[in-house]
């Protein structure tokens, strides 16, 4: 299920905010200039289906943002277990590359999921929003926002991303540690299901 978590940036100890409802989410973030949108699911795309699949089926959705924004490229990233002897290592590689505090100087962040599930964590000002997004989740992250993201040890996530540059994504690393203090996706994803579960 989709959640937005707030804390202060000194760490997770006090939740300044909590929801699952689209609607306060959306509400939450546009202040911050944050894009937060549903879209529909297509339930006849395949969690493997290649880039053109996927783009077909969601094409009035992405042409429409296309013309909103003036969006240059898009394509689809798609990471999903494997039996693959290189699997663990892919996969880590994956991970490591997002995990640390970073902005981006030319372009926004934006992407949509088609399935699976990621955490953006958003330090804007004296805080720290976490966004869990899952299949029908889109999020903006305007350029020159600190922000991470984590897509777990065992990343399972297909999504549509939107660029205004062609050189595509292009990372300016903050050097903080902020990243490392708070649940990362597998510790907030646990902590959500025994939660909701409970």
């Amino acid at each position: 299920m989709t959640q937005l978590i707030t804390w202060p940036d000194s760490g997770p100890q006090t939740v300044l905010r909590r929801t699952s409802k689209p609607i306060e989410i959306a509400a939450a973030l546009a202040p911050l200039q944050v894009r937060y949108e549903r879209w529909p699911v297509r339930h006849e795309v395949p969690t493997d289906s290649d880039s053109d699949t996927v783009i077909a089926a969601y094409h009035s959705e992405i042409e429409r943002l296309n013309e909103e924004e003036g969006f240059v490229t898009v394509d689809v990233v798609s990471l999903h277990p494997s039996t693959a002897p290189d699997w663990p290592a892919r996969a880590r590689a994956a991970r490591e590359r997002f995990l640390n505090e970073h902005t981006h100087d030319d372009d926004d962040e934006v992407r949509f999921f088609v399935a699976g599930a990621g955490i953006f964590y958003l330090h804007i000002a004296d805080e720290v929003h976490a966004m869990y997004c899952e299949k029908g989740d889109l999020l903006g992250v305007p350029k020159g926002t600190p922000h991470w993201f984590d897509m777990g040890t065992q990343p399972s996530f297909t999504a549509i991303r939107f660029f205004h540059e062609e050189d595509g994504w292009i990372g300016n690393f903050t050097g903080s540690d902020i990243s490392s203090r708070f649940p990362d996706f597998d510790v907030f994803r646990t902590s959500f299901t025994e939660e909701r579960a409970g």
